[in-house]
């Protein structure tokens, strides 16, 4: 469906109390869950202020305002986040949504791992990424709304692995090697410290860089009240790493910095046998995220090649689990 720019320009002038137009609209490519649009609102002076419009269409995990007050409570606690400008209301007649500013960088994983330009950047990421880390698991719960959390289990990692195991057994297909890694997974439970906020995608893809490093963490629609390593072990996950597998965090980074970073912000010195245990539960969540998106484009839900796409790489997850689990 797509964004009427007058009908935008109303909202966007009624919220912000400001006179301009907008300009520049345009959908983004991206985003599974939610439309991500951009544009600029020019204000009398003919000044532009680019800013980004998210809407969710199918109703979300979280929805935009618990999404748009986690952003507000994450940029209080100096998590780098764009800022929300205001979330919409039915009045405005877009649907539900809010619209954020712009962070100016890089968002495309293979060019923040290529791009000669951010070469300084990707030197330092890793222990950013853990200080960044380190933030968001200390904001306190009280700030963030009514998030899913764990009901029913006492540990975070439990509910993954009988989540995980209801879904492979709801398609029917045989999976031995997910199998064996949800085993091998429920036997070796880490050491749970307490539940956190945690962001529930943090990985390259969802930060926006520039030559100084991790701009902004987009993408917050997935998080929840679980242990806080589920967010290192994902940003460790090979499927991250974009191919460059010698650099185990995000595709850019070591374990060393990664910790080194979570220690300063987190107070937290962190087993790397806990963080290698995520890793493996995070790469077979994704095994799992290509079935049902295979699934997705064959039962024809929704056609497409790239879901198709995505489900042929459950092959490729298998293999990384079982060199993870040797």
């Amino acid at each position: 469906m797509a964004v009427d720019e007058a009908t935008l320009a109303d909202a966007v002038r009624r919220h912000l109390d400001v006179a301009g137009r907008v300009e520049g609209l345009r959908r983004l490519t991206g985003g599974a869950s939610n439309e991500t649009w951009s544009f600029r609102l020019v204000d009398g002076d003919g000044q532009p202020e680019p800013l980004i419009l998210r809407i969710d269409r199918r109703g979300t995990w979280l929805g935009p305002t618990t999404e748009a007050r986690l952003l507000e409570a994450a940029g209080r606690h100096q998590v780098p986040v764009p800022r929300v400008r205001f979330v919409l209301d039915e009045d405005d007649g877009l649907g539900a949504g809010y619209v954020m500013s712009h962070v100016e960088g890089e968002t495309i994983p293979q060019r923040i791992l290529r791009d000669e330009s951010l070469a300084d950047a990707r030197a330092a990421m890793a222990r950013q990424a853990g200080r960044i880390a380190g933030r968001i698991h200390t904001v306190p719960l009280e700030e963030v709304g009514e998030l899913p959390g764990v009901d029913g289990h006492a540990h975070p990692a439990q509910a993954q692995i009988d989540q995980q195991r209801e879904l492979l057994d709801a398609y029917g297909e045989p999976h031995p090697v997910l199998e064996l890694a949800l085993r091998w997974a429920e036997e070796r439970l880490p050491a749970f410290e307490g539940a956190t906020l945690v962001h529930g995608d943090f990985r390259n893809g969802n930060f926006v860089v520039g030559p100084d490093g991790i701009r902004a963490v987009l993408d917050w629609e997935l998080a929840h009240i679980g242990d806080p390593l589920e967010d290192l072990g994902w940003l460790c996950a090979p499927s991250w790493r974009f191919r460059r597998l010698d650099h185990p965090v995000g595709g850019f980074g070591h374990y060393d910095d990664l910790l080194a970073g979570y220690a300063e912000t987190s107070g937290r010195e962190v087993d790397p046998e806990a963080v290698r245990f995520w890793e493996v539960l995070g790469n077979v969540r994704w095994g799992v995220i290509c079935i049902i998106q295979a699934f997705t484009h064959l039962q024809g839900q929704h056609r497409s090649v790239e879901l198709a796409a995505i489900g042929r790489r459950v092959a490729e997850v298998e293999h990384q689990v079982l060199a993870m689990i040797d």
